[in-house]
């Protein structure tokens, strides 16, 4: 006689850890898989060494740069580079654009971190300080007390460019933003968390040691005489730089079982990461593309934003370059806008709505919309989308899951979905859920990385 547990099976809705489906095959998969995506967060703090790095591997599958205007034929494979700052990667398939649209898979480059101002350097009672605007909604007080590292680019003045990564490498020096010991703590602490440093704190401590022979700023002096030496930059070339304090801290291995990965950047890399290797190893029946895109921390703003008509522009020139009408291939495209979730965290479960919260190790988390309190700023998929989309899945066996951010009124977020959806392409959120999301210190599971890796490859294809 049946279970009456198993009998009713198919009328209810339950999460399943993926860890406990996986076979031994799969799961050594999972952890071979997680070895890569470490190797690529330690090596990319800013979104530029994530273009870079995507790129580099990209050569090496056979993708060639794309220029618009570029003729294009089925097979081809191909990348597009947005200022540095961005990277779409696209395969032309053999399945007709205008009837089969395109096959999207978007993700974020940036991540929360300090950036350096445009007039920076100063020195104070023992100290040299590098001044910083935080790019991005990051709990202040987070930054304080940790290694940093900088990294970015410095045009000189005669228009030559410098690279600049100091602080991961074993025998580099850091850099430090104080914080209030506790014994003089109490009138900090009696205050807001929001409050317990001001943006105008975080000061990053950048040396110590006086130039003798100068007349004032002794240890300003020294400090800039040696990035004139080492880098051949002055204060001034700070005015054209783009140069961010970021999280000293290689990724590692959380747990006995090592079922996590904590490090910096998760958001959005860890659907970065997939959806890149997802472009580089589909089979492409239906013609794929990959945007790996900037500025989603701060708005999606400027020129390399999802906002920004490049995209458009180059799904335009695509179709173009094909002999087929845009606007019929747009509205005949589908996207998944890969970008992370809040996991459910035991620790504070008040935030949450737990019947609908992503569970982490439970696969991929579909998030049908984003947005605040009543779903403001979200496109919401549609009911035929998510339909298609849990389709593919369960033809290929995907371990996934669906949530909402949190409680309705409690807060909320956004992502790109809503830009891509405005060029009338059917989209839907999907990514890794996050724990402790935009700390200097994430923590997501190997099991959700890997789903978003086979989801994205069974959309794509």
């Amino acid at each position: 006689m049946q279970d009456k547990k198993d009998k009713y099976q198919d009328l209810v809705y339950n999460k399943v850890n993926y860890y406990e489906v996986a076979s031994q095959e799969e799961k050594k998969k999972i952890f071979d898989f997680a070895e890569g995506y470490k190797a690529f967060i330690d090596e990319c703090k800013t979104e530029r060494e994530c273009s870079s790095f995507a790129i580099a591997e990209a050569k090496e599958k056979g993708f060639k740069e794309y220029h618009f205007g570029d003729k294009l034929k089925k097979g081809d494979k191909r990348y597009f580079v947005n200022r540095d700052k961005g990277v779409t990667f696209f395969k032309i398939g053999s399945r007709p654009l205008e009837s089969e649209g395109l096959r999207i898979v978007v993700a974020h480059i940036d991540a929360p971190r300090l950036d350096i101002k445009q007039i920076p350097v100063y020195e104070s009672d023992g100290f040299c300080y590098l001044k910083t605007h935080y790019y991005g909604g990051i709990k202040k007080y987070q930054w304080t007390t940790i290694p940093l590292s900088l990294h970015g680019v410095v045009v000189l003045n005669d228009g030559s460019k410098v690279n600049i990564r100091i602080g991961d490498k074993e025998d580099d020096p850091v850099f430090y933003i104080s914080d209030l010991l506790p014994h003089l703590g109490a009138n900090q602490m009696s205050g807001k968390a929001s409050d317990l440093i001001s943006g105008e704190q975080l000061n990053v401590i950048v040396g110590g040691i006086p130039q003798i022979d100068a007349k004032n700023d002794k240890i300003k002096i020294n400090t800039l005489r040696m990035l004139k030496e080492m880098y051949g930059i002055s204060e001034t070339d700070f005015i054209s730089a783009e140069l961010s304090a970021t999280p000293a801290m290689k990724a590692r291995d959380v747990g006995f079982d090592r079922a996590f990965i904590g490090g910096y950047g998760q958001d959005d890399r860890s659907c970065a990461y997939p959806c890149a290797q997802a472009i580089f190893d589909v089979d492409n029946e239906n013609t794929s593309i990959c945007i790996l895109v900037d500025k989603e921390e701060i708005g999606s703003e400027g020129n390399t934003g999802m906002k920004s008509k490049v995209y458009e522009d180059l799904i335009d020139e695509i179709c173009y370059a094909l002999n087929v009408n845009p606007r019929q291939v747009r509205g005949r495209s589908m996207c998944l806008s890969c970008d992370v979730t809040a996991g459910y965290d035991p620790n504070f479960s008040n935030v949450f709505e737990k019947r609908n919260s992503s569970i982490v190790s439970c696969g991929a988390c579909m998030n049908k919309f984003t947005g605040s309190r009543g779903k403001s700023g979200s496109s919401d998929a549609s009911a035929e989308t998510v339909g298609k989309v849990r389709k593919i899945f369960g033809d290929n066996n995907i371990v996934w899951q669906t949530a909402e951010l949190g409680k309705v009124d409690i807060g909320g977020g956004g992502t790109v979905a809503k830009f891509i959806s405005q060029l009338n392409i059917d989209t839907v959120d999907l990514g890794v859920p996050v724990i402790s999301m935009h700390s200097p210190y994430e923590l997501i599971s190997k099991a959700d990385l890997y789903s978003l890796y086979r989801a994205s490859l069974a959309f794509l294809k």
